[in-house]
């Protein structure tokens, strides 16, 4: 196993995380001597069917065949690491003790899906201190005489009508969720192992993909690849649904047909990566068709790649991602000036935004058990254009994990306004643009873990114009 990776073979660190938030809300005025509740994901049938919702995962057992349906809750699973449906976990503060609450058998379902997981299985799965059944989820809550004089703390809309938390002195649905969210930005040994190995998976498939771009004839069978590699690895689950998008396709940001033939294009991009346990990789390549990037293309590329590394070499603790960003920026348009794409003074090109034309969306955001990871705090109502998309503001702190994902697109909806507008048309060479269509957009997206003096790439996929040729002619 790759260096890193060997903490894998241990339990997911789910005591870790209820301690680190119970201290966060003792932190912030909470009682010290509460309890937490949380509830997984529910059991749903669809409507109109006999079936239960789409399946995405299967819970960490070796016996029983159950399947998740749609996603763990991902507040649950930070506190349990279990990813059985249908289930409960309580954490009493003061005795720092996590409990977990499965399903009981249920006879009926044994015959279609066999023996689910027991609590002593449980147990020897999760690192928690004590599994019972959800049947015992209200006696047990009522059955402490000091919660008497607690606070039970839940999430808003994330409790089930038959729950009663009647023994309880104080009940509060808002800090719970907050201080889960602050804590994931943070991410321990354990889930940046998680990471690095849905990345390594990632890479797998993005390198199968791109050797395979020559041959193949449609969007489709690009995708078809990169889930069969990511499967055979052990991912069966996407940590969104992948972009695979040919010639003008790939100027729309979030392009998922992935059904066009690929003939007469220039080039792919794909966005598109693994879910290892509930965490996820996010990884973009952009590559050419033909085996060589063709003038236009390998100038916007060679920006895009400039854009990315001076960025990632930036990275440290408490680096104030918005001036990454604006960095971002400033290497666009310099690039975009020397290819007489953008006309006139750079700084002035900067202050009236017209870089954002090209690179319409933030520059990256947190990663974890979501795609788009709690904490980053933006601010969708900026009135800066260059700054509404951003989705994380403020510094990055040591121990997060973050994308970056620099792009420049020719999306003639997006850029038809500013050759429309007169303060930002003067900076635009028309003549020259038109030479830049075809290329339809150039992304590179790697997945960065913050560290105190640095950075380290959790993102090992070939991206340099010779590594991306080089796999394409083998």
């Amino acid at each position: 196993m790759q260096a890193g990776l060997e903490i894998l073979n241990g339990k997911y660190p789910a005591k870790a995380h209820a301690k680190k938030v119970a201290e966060h809300i003792i932190k912030n005025g909470g009682d010290p001597k509460g309890v937490l509740y949380l509830e997984g994901q529910k059991l749903r049938m669809i409507e109109d069917n006999d079936e239960p919702c789409p399946f995405r995962s299967r819970p960490k057992s070796s016996r029983t065949t159950e399947l998740i349906v749609v996603r763990q809750r991902r507040h649950f699973y930070y506190l349990t690491g279990c990813g059985l449906p249908d289930s409960y976990c309580t954490y009493d503060i003061a005795k720092e003790k996590l409990t977990l609450y499965i399903p009981p058998i249920n006879p009926d379902d044994v015959i279609w899906s066999g023996l689910p997981m027991s609590p002593n299985e449980a147990l020897k799965a999760y690192d928690v201190d004590s599994v019972l059944t959800t049947d015992e989820i209200n006696p047990h809550l009522a059955d402490s005489k000091e919660t008497a004089q607690t606070t039970i703390y839940a999430i808003a809309n994330q409790i089930s009508d038959h729950i009663t938390f009647l023994n309880f002195n104080d009940k509060d649905l808002t800090v719970l969720k907050t201080a889960i969210e602050t804590c994931r930005v943070f991410k321990d040994d354990y889930e940046v192992a998680l990471i690095r190995h849905a990345n390594n998976v990632s890479t797998a498939a993005h390198i199968a993909v791109t050797k395979a771009a020559k041959t193949a004839t449609n969007e489709c069978e690009l995708e078809a690849l990169f889930l069969k590699i990511c499967i055979e690895r052990g991912c069966r689950e996407q940590a969104y649904h992948g972009i695979f998008a040919s010639g003008t396709s790939a100027a729309t940001l979030h392009y998922v047909k992935n059904n066009q033939p690929l003939a007469g294009k220039l080039n792919v991009l794909v966005d598109a990566a693994a879910e290892s346990n509930c965490y996820a990789a996010d990884i973009t390549r952009t590559f050419p068709i033909s085996g060589k990037f063709s003038a236009e293309s390998k100038a916007v590329y060679d920006i895009v790649l400039q854009m990315q590394l001076e960025c990632i070499s930036m990275l440290k603790a408490n680096v104030l991602w918005d001036d990454v960003h604006a960095h971002a920026h400033k290497v666009a348009i310099a690039g975009l000036l020397k290819l007489g794409i953008l006309k006139g003074d750079a700084e002035e090109i900067f202050k009236a935004r017209t870089s954002v034309a090209f690179f319409p969306h933030g520059l990256g955001h947190y990663l974890g058990m979501d795609t788009h990871d709690t904490g980053g705090n933006p601010n969708y109502g900026d009135k800066d254009p260059m700054f509404r998309y951003l989705r994380v503001r403020g510094t990055l702190p040591a121990g997060s994990v973050i994308t970056v994902e620099p792009g420049i697109y020719f999306c003639e909806f997006i850029i038809e306004p500013y050759l429309k507008n007169p303060e930002q048309n003067k900076y635009i060479n028309n003549a020259v643009l038109d030479r830049y269509w075809d290329v339809g957009g150039v992304r590179i997206e790697d997945d960065v873990l913050v560290t105190e003096t640095g950075y380290d790439d959790l993102t090992l996929t070939p991206k340099t114009v010779e590594e991306v040729e080089n796999l394409l002619s083998s």
